[in-house]
């Protein structure tokens, strides 16, 4: 492959992380504005439901866009579509928004549960996942990181609930929205050199990447 056709396929693999990002967290986003936009003090409850109906139609749209512009829909975005019409039909059913509050805290437990479940049975389940772009990390490497994330989303799962207990649905959906993904990328980069002192070799790889 020719210098500028590994150029063209590294930016169109950008382009998709990047769209890919969007419309993951675009969803919640969308949730945000709409609830702040929609809110009404005669009836704090009319803000969050119409939230929820938008949110509900905002991730199946991206799951559609996802599946045409990329080619596959994520895991995360799978697992966020499932529970938020599931939570979201139970919200708009009983005019309650604490179901939609909830469903977070779900997804981190059922990932936490499928990493610790992978481990006790001797598997990094992340090393599926990422062995493409972390290449040459050792065993102990993937099972810290699986270790590692599924204690994250453990934490995470603890923050949304009392964030939840202890804050109106406002303060909480604006903590959700723009805390997530900083604290996602800061994680994310936190692991670099436990990976590192575990067989990752940045220069290798940038030296591919130019070559």
């Amino acid at each position: 492959m020719s210098n500028e056709e590994h150029g063209a396929s590294a930016s169109r693999k950008q382009g998709q992380t990047g769209l890919g990002y969007a419309l993951d967290f675009g969803p919640l986003f969308i949730f945000f504005l709409t609830n702040h936009f929609a809110a009404s003090e005669e009836d704090p409850a009319r803000g969050p439901i119409v939230a929820t109906g938008v949110f509900m139609v905002a991730i199946l749209c991206a799951m559609v866009i996802a599946k045409w512009k990329i080619g596959k829909i994520s895991t995360m975005m799978w697992v966020s579509g499932i529970l938020v019409i599931g939570f979201g039909g139970v919200t708009l059913a009983l005019g309650d928004p604490k179901f939609i509050q909830i469903k977070p805290t779900a997804v981190y437990l059922l990932f936490a549960a499928i990493l610790f479940g992978g481990l006790l049975k001797g598997k990094a389940l992340l090393r599926y996942l990422l062995e493409f772009a972390f290449e040459g990390v050792t065993d102990e490497g993937w099972n810290k990181l699986s270790r590692n994330w599924g204690l994250f989303f453990l934490a995470m799962a603890g923050a949304n609930e009392v964030l939840r207990h202890f804050s109106d649905f406002s303060t909480w959906l604006a903590v959700r929205t723009f805390s997530v993904i900083p604290l996602t990328l800061l994680f994310t980069f936190a692991q670099i050199p436990m990976l590192m002192r575990h067989g990752l070799n940045l220069m290798e790889e940038d030296e591919k990447k130019g070559s």
